[in-house]
């Protein structure tokens, strides 16, 4: 899945859009997605000047967008201006390695429940081989007036 058809499952745009491509989608299951992170970044600017590296909610993000689109993807849902896509619990955040310009964050998020509109994910984030940040995450789809 490219970037425009990320666009059209996704509501986030420039600056906080985190997910530049879809590597692997099983409906259901789970997914595996990409996140160039480039020296361009807004946050870099302040986070740290003397040493850059990705903040670790933004990470968390990452992985909640790819979590996203695996959930719009499974339901068959576009996004639109009444649906929203929230966080209901995140547990067991643990960082691993600091995230730094020139790296490749993969994203690889699985299903481990869903019911009732909501859904519990495992999720890490790897550079390379090396777990960056792993989590469980809780979200849950949810229309607004």
């Amino acid at each position: 899945m490219d970037i425009h058809q990320i666009l059209k499952r996704l509501p986030h745009r420039y600056p906080i859009l985190l997910v530049d491509k879809v590597l692997e989608l099983e409906k259901g299951k789970r997914i595996r997605a990409l996140k160039n992170v480039t020296i361009n970044e807004h946050f870099f600017v302040g986070h740290f000047p003397q040493r850059p590296v990705m903040p670790g909610v933004l990470m968390l993000e990452a992985l909640a967008q790819a979590a996203a689109v695996l959930g719009f993807e499974t339901h068959d849902i576009t996004p639109d201006d009444k649906t929203i896509y929230y966080f209901a619990g995140i547990d067991g955040v643990r960082f691993k390695r600091p995230v730094e310009p020139g790296d490749q964050l993969i994203l690889d998020v699985s299903v481990s429940r869903m019911r009732a509109g909501l859904w519990k994910f495992d999720a890490k984030a790897l550079v390379g081989e090396e777990i960056a940040v792993e989590a469980e995450l809780m979200v849950a789809i949810r229309k607004i007036d």
